[in-house]
């Protein structure tokens, strides 16, 4: 599914990621942990082909990035991120922002097919939207909003789902509630899921890819990976680590 080979981006003569070997298997659901700085955004660019190595070999969906029109590319790629809902227009009903998945396309400019009205409504039946189906996109609460993006994405069928701290800024009951539906789509669709917050690691999320100054200090599967010690490796902070229904639950201890 994804194959980087001695990846590395060097941008002002300041590297953000170093040596960087990698891969995901298809079946295989991955967490990208790391501290602020530590290289995660611009990996996830570089999955989606929007930035360019400084040097090394990049596969994504068995496709070789410098020789496959990235524009085609993108197509099976579900990227969510926190500035892709500010692109949307506000007055746009939600359905209609929602349906614009399929094309990738942020607007339509002509007739909606109706074929496509009703897969639409499908996918807000399932994250429990359809009520809100005609209300402007710029009304949604925030926890609307992270669910809506979702629902957009999926409507491309993508081979591959990339959620950019997707949590973030929601309250413990709208994380939870978010939390399940990822956890259900897994069935879907590869994710690969970035988060500061290691208690957001579903049960689907199989793996786990820990980064620090640009490297990767651990990736594999998420008990082997996860340990108090890799945890302080990656983060320079002690903690007391505990599993509970296939989620990690992490506690800062003094020092």
């Amino acid at each position: 599914m994804i194959r980087l080979t001695d990846v590395a981006f060097i941008r002002e003569e300041r590297t953000i990621l170093d040596g960087v070997n990698w891969q995901v298997e298809k079946g295989e659901h991955w967490a990208l942990l790391g501290r602020n700085g530590s290289g995660k955004t611009t990996l996830l660019e570089i999955v989606n082909g929007y930035q360019f190595p400084s040097k090394g070999r990049v596969e994504v969906l068995g496709a070789l990035y410098g020789r496959v029109d990235l524009r085609e590319q993108r197509k099976r790629i579900g990227y969510i991120s926190q500035s892709l809902f500010e692109k949307l227009t506000p007055r746009d009903p939600l359905w209609e922002a929602v349906a614009t998945g399929e094309s990738a396309n942020l607007r339509f400019y002509e007739r909606i097919p109706e074929e496509l009205k009703e897969r639409t409504y499908a996918r807000l039946r399932q994250f429990g939207l359809e009520r809100l189906a005609d209300n402007p996109v710029g009304t949604l609460s925030q926890g609307e909003r992270k669910k809506a993006l979702l629902a957009r994405a999926l409507m491309g069928e993508p081979e591959l789902l990339v959620l950019d701290e997707p949590c973030s800024g929601l309250d413990l009951y709208q994380r939870e509630q978010y939390l399940e539906v990822v956890n259900d789509i897994a069935a879907e669709t590869t994710l690969l899921y970035v988060t500061h917050h290691m208690e957001e690691i579903v049960p689907a999320l199989t793996h786990v890819a820990l980064l620090k100054d640009g490297r990767l200090t651990a990736a594999g599967p998420k008990r082997e990976v996860l340990t108090e010690a890799t945890i302080e490796e990656a983060y320079d902070v002690p903690v007391a680590l505990e599993w509970e229904g296939e989620r990690p639950w992490i506690r800062v201890k003094r020092r």
